[in-house]
């Protein structure tokens, strides 16, 4: 008998769709995802569809992204966009509280917090930005 997967844990394909959803609503809405929203399109549908696609094969459920695109090659597929810190931290930010809002066992959700966390810092392809002396003076 096998445990089940991360995937079958969360509640399926509903359950990654709907973890996705909240997550770019989040993202669509909230102040503190500017950076991150702007490196997308205006429409997000095929945003959507991509990451639900993802993250149900990187769960445990069908390899649907690669057998669509191919190997993710995520970091490849990443870099003409600027990652820093700060578009990571936001892209957490939303992901987080997408994570909270979604039932799941805890050790499941924790799991999923700590692999994504990884996940997004390794998708960093750009310095944090230098704050100068001139910077930090009033104007």
């Amino acid at each position: 008998m096998t445990s089940p997967t991360p995937f079958e844990q969360l509640g399926g394909a509903d359950a990654v769709r709907a973890l996705v959803d909240r997550f770019y609503d989040l993202m669509d809405t909230a102040p503190e995802a500017a950076a991150i929203r702007a490196l997308h399109a205006r429409n997000l549908k095929v945003s959507r569809e991509k990451l639900t696609m993802y993250l149900t094969g990187w769960t445990g459920g069908p390899p649907l992204y690669e057998q669509a695109y191919g190997h993710p090659r995520l970091r490849m597929r990443h870099l003409p966009f600027p990652i820093a810190s700060r578009e990571r931290d936001e892209w957490l930010w939303c992901m987080d509280r997408a994570l909270d809002g979604q039932p799941m066992p805890d050790e499941v959700r924790a799991f999923l917090r700590e692999k994504l966390h990884a996940l997004a810092d390794h998708m960093r392809n750009r310095p944090d930005a230098q704050v100068g002396p001139d910077d930090l003076t009033p104007g």
